[in-house]
């Protein structure tokens, strides 16, 4: 799944430069919207179809909310020290690391915010989370326990990473894998442009 990101994304990159006409960006950014909104009506169906998921609400109530709060804080604050560290710009920094993993939706919401730039830099930089997940995802587990497991993955956590959480944690920790990432998921597109306005 990650390595056909990463050759659309180039593949992209390619067409851009030496196949379509500059004319063509004009009707891609007109579609990115709808492609947008496309992809939380899925997220919505893959939530609503995980009916174990709806049992493990009312069974834990507000304390499900816990984890992907403290994940999408955690990210928020990763954002704050890398601008200043980079000296990147806190508009751009913080609504990037606010999209927990989430590759293709942070890239066109960057894009439409910010520009192509920071759009690029959000799929990449998200893109390299969701990488890093799956590397860190078994020695966070074993060395600093299951729930510690979800922070790196952030809202790929009921999706692309949760083969990790199958194989390294237990049944009852892939529920909640999943109920995070839906949390992180739908946090996402409200969080972004809200902290973009937040630090512009």
């Amino acid at each position: 799944m990650v390595w056909i990101a990463v050759i659309c994304l180039l593949l992209g990159i390619c067409c851009g430069l030496w196949i379509f006409p500059s004319e063509v960006s004009a009707l891609i950014s007109g579609l990115s919207d709808w492609i947008l909104y496309l992809l939380m009506f899925l997220v919505g169906i893959s939530v609503g179809l995980n009916k174990l998921a709806f049992r493990k609400i009312r069974e834990y109530h507000l304390r499900i909310l816990i984890i992907p709060f403290g994940i999408a804080l955690g990210s928020v604050l990763g954002g704050i020290l890398g601008g200043l560290v980079l000296g990147m710009p806190l508009c751009d920094s913080v609504p990037i690391t606010a999209a927990m993993g989430w590759y293709s939706l942070s890239g066109v919401l960057m894009t439409d915010l910010s520009g192509p730039g920071a759009g690029a830099i959000a799929f990449l930089c998200n893109l390299l989370r969701e990488i890093l997940s799956f590397l860190l995802i078994p020695v966070i587990a074993k060395h600093l326990g299951y729930y510690a497991a979800m922070a790196p993955a952030g809202a790929t956590s009921e999706d692309t990473t949760l083969p990790m959480f199958v194989r390294y944690t237990n049944e009852e920790i892939v529920v909640m894998a999943v109920l995070n990432g839906a949390i992180c998921s739908a946090l996402v597109p409200v969080l972004t442009p809200f902290l973009y306005r937040i630090f512009s």
